[in-house]
């Protein structure tokens, strides 16, 4: 394999992108490549790109000159460029960079060997941009890139949402939901590799399954993936608030490995904002929700996003956004300064809101969520939490792990005292400590599994 043609691999962006690079990854390798981060001299460079918002472009479009510096200086041959990105902007991108060698479309993953090859062979720039039409690549080619107990699995790709802030439909096409079988087979490949820890991921997860069966499955598959050995924790990520069923609830709630964790972008709680944003109901629907959630799991953790700054959100919508968090005391928020996208409806709205004035609503709204976050850490002091843990704190008195309430490279995190189980064990912990994201704890026992 040491005169196998390397690659370097490049991720921008989400979580789904990781899956998709990993992909790529494994397919590349099965077909005799190299995949190398530390080479100096990469054969190839595969850049995985981020087109959802003008900051991740910029960041892509960065990776990419860097990129094309090494070919000229003659330490790499190729460079391809991949991705949600290419998708969006193709041929204004290949105006703007002729040296790239290949142009990737999304969904392409499964025919990566022989668009690299065919990239290595060719004299002039090559171009697989084709309407967004997604092929899942086989199962054992994933080449995880992550520690083995935590692993996101893809349900399904695209969106059939018209939110009108939002890029994504436009590049990654309408929803396409992976078979349930082929979920079943990724998730026990997962876990016979180590996977303790399956993160659900799609545009909307809570849409899963109904273009190929009729019917919202993901109360289905979460009893199929409770079933397989060797799975301890299965998290769902990027609901959408108003499917939020009674069916999944109790799949939830009856479930033992599903965590009692609930990721699911709200963006506002304005009912004027939220019909021109093209979202469903408003924060008096999405509270009955919370209280729901709540009855079904006292324990669980909401986590959500929202956007500030959308045009026409004045003073008033704003703090209706702030009285929506007091009133919720949601575990943990995210929120993202709108951002105006070419070719979006929102795009063209009147009433656009200056920078400063967003960043000033930005930070307000996180400023006022951080006593919330720290009270409901609170809640957990002289409580026990199962922990997996993930390493060590570099003077190794603490172990670093994630309670249910902690999702991956998002949540906060729990420092462990007196703790001696390896990394991808579980414990259980009394928490004696919290502060706004993290809280601190003793084992006291290693977890038994569930």
């Amino acid at each position: 394999m040491s005169n196998a043609p390397s690659v370097r691999l490049i991720t921008l962006g989400c979580a789904k992108n990781e899956v998709d690079s990993e992909e790529i990854a494994g397919v590349l390798q099965r077909a005799g490549y190299r995949l190398d981060a530390h080479t100096d001299t990469p054969d190839v460079v595969v850049i995985n790109t981020c087109g959802f918002l003008e900051s991740a472009q910029r960041e892509s479009m960065a990776v990419i000159r860097d990129a094309l510096r090494l070919k000229r200086q003659g330490k790499t041959q190729r460079v391809i460029v991949a991705g949600c990105m290419v998708q969006r902007l193709g041929e204004s991108l290949q105006q703007q960079f002729p040296e790239v060698d290949a142009w990737v479309g999304v969904g392409q993953m499964a025919r990566f060997a022989e668009i690299v090859d065919a990239a290595r062979a060719a004299r002039q720039p090559i171009t697989d941009i084709q309407p967004p039409h997604h092929r899942w690549a086989d199962v054992p080619t994933r080449l995880r890139s992550r520690a083995p107990w935590t692993a996101y699995l893809k349900v399904s790709e695209g969106c059939d949402h018209q939110c009108t802030f939002c890029t994504i439909p436009s590049f990654r096409g309408k929803h396409v939901s992976k078979p349930i079988e082929r979920i079943l087979e990724e998730a026990r490949w997962l876990a016979h590799h180590g996977a303790k820890e399956i993160n659900l991921i799609a545009q909307d997860t809570t849409q899963y399954g109904y273009d190929l069966y009729k019917q919202f499955m993901l109360p289905t598959l979460l009893r199929e993936l409770n079933a397989i050995e060797g799975i301890e924790w299965i998290r769902i990520h990027y609901a959408y608030p108003s499917r939020i069923t009674d069916a999944l609830i109790e799949a939830m709630a009856t479930l033992p490995k599903v965590a009692h964790y609930l990721d699911v972008p709200l963006q506002h709680v304005d009912r004027g904002i939220l019909q021109a944003m093209r979202r469903p109901w408003d924060g008096a629907r999405y509270l009955q929700m919370v209280r729901r959630l709540r009855e079904a799991m006292p324990d669980i953790a909401i986590r959500t996003t929202f956007i500030v700054g959308f045009p026409g959100e004045d003073e008033a919508a704003f703090q209706r956004l702030l009285d929506f968090l007091q009133e919720a005391q949601l575990d943990w928020v995210g929120a993202f300064m709108y951002s105006r996208e070419k070719g979006t409806p929102a795009a063209q709205m009147p009433n656009q809101i200056p920078f400063r004035l967003k960043r000033e609503r930005y930070d307000r709204l996180m400023r006022f969520q951080q006593p919330i976050s720290l009270a409901r850490n609170r809640l957990w002091v002289g409580k026990t939490m199962r922990v997996l843990i993930e390493g060590y704190t570099a003077d190794g008195k603490y172990a670093i792990g994630r309670s249910h309430r902690d999702a991956p490279d998002v949540d906060g995190l729990v420092y462990v005292r007196n703790c001696t189980a390896a990394p991808g064990e579980f414990v259980e912990v009394r928490i004696t400590d919290a502060d706004v994201y993290d809280v601190w704890g003793e084992a006291c026992e290693v977890a038994a599994s569930k």
